[in-house]
């Protein structure tokens, strides 16, 4: 990766994710972000060394003294103290409605939503924030505690690499639940498609909010739900109810951009209010654009 145009961050996501496994993948996206961060006025992580320990396998041969190697041939990593170190929590909707693609060749909502929550944690383990999971559709199904130990990856990762639920959208329990897990103010960042009761969802934001702390809400969407890229005849289904509408995409898809436009809008207006950060997020677009939106609400915590 020794040019921009190679960073596997800025690549498309369906031909990265080909690449390899999950973590893979997430590992290639982290480094090549990081590597643009380097490049920035803004570092992003301020740190200060601390102490020595030894190499344990999994660790980020960055930071490797290379001169205690050659010298004493001892692999040993140094180790930083942070400035800061918060507790986060990302809350996955893994609903039947996330599991859709519009093309034959990208990744579904899910898949796509997957990789950025595996790259998001794996970035806050770095810099010694504890962060936590929750996956949720009807129900919660799975719940991993924060904790800031590099291994706890591995948890997360195996928990995203369990099928989903495929039920509905059950989103402010989850976010409740998300909110008492972050014992003191950190982040909540949720990842959806949105597809949800509003009502609910906004309720359990003002659990979290209320609770201080800082909440990303990441909106993925596939570029033809935002469109209306379909042929003329179609048939548009409802992937969480029996609902069916036969319909010629030329006739509702000025409508229809209309109303998902309104739709976005009205999210943006009503997240505002409770002091929430909203992004739409294509599942066509590079993991670099999600990490960024992500990261910039680690920022602005202490």
């Amino acid at each position: 990766m020794e040019s921009t145009r190679t960073r596997a961050d800025l690549l498309d996501p369906a031909q990265v994710a080909s690449l390899g496994r999950m973590e893979i993948v997430a590992r290639w996206v982290v480094e090549g972000f990081l590597q643009g961060l380097h490049r920035s006025p803004r570092k992003g992580f301020s740190v200060e060394f601390a102490e020595y320990r030894g190499y344990q396998p999994g660790d980020d041969l960055r930071y490797i003294d290379w001169k205690v190697v050659a010298r004493a041939d001892k692999w040993m990593i140094k180790q930083f103290e942070e400035e800061t170190n918060l507790r986060a929590a990302i809350v996955l909707d893994v609903s039947k409605s996330m599991d859709w693609k519009g093309t034959a060749t990208g990744l579904t909502k899910l898949q796509y939503a997957e990789q950025i929550v595996a790259a998001v944690s794996l970035l806050l383990l770095r810099q010694k924030d504890a962060v936590g999971l929750v996956r949720y559709d009807d129900q919660l199904r799975s719940v991993i505690p924060p904790k800031a130990r590099t291994i706890h990856w591995r948890r997360i990762i195996g928990a995203l690499e369990e099928p989903g639920g495929g039920g509905d959208s059950q989103m402010g329990a989850a976010l409740m639940h998300a909110g008492r897990m972050v014992s003191r103010p950190g982040i909540v960042i949720l990842v959806s498609d949105m597809l949800v009761d509003p009502e609910d969802t906004l309720s359990g934001l003002k659990a979290v909010r209320a609770g201080g702390h800082d909440v990303t809400v990441l909106h993925v969407m596939d570029r033809s739900e935002r469109e209306l890229d379909v042929a003329n005849e179609a048939i548009f289904a409802d992937t969480e109810t029996p609902l069916h509408v036969s319909a010629t995409a030329s006739e509702v898809r000025d409508a229809y951009r209309r109303t998902v436009d309104h739709a976005i809008q009205e999210w943006r207006d009503r997240l505002g209010a409770l002091g929430c950060s909203y992004e739409v997020v294509f599942s066509d677009e590079p993991f670099g654009v999600p990490l960024r939106k992500a990261f910039a609400a680690r920022q602005r915590l202490p």
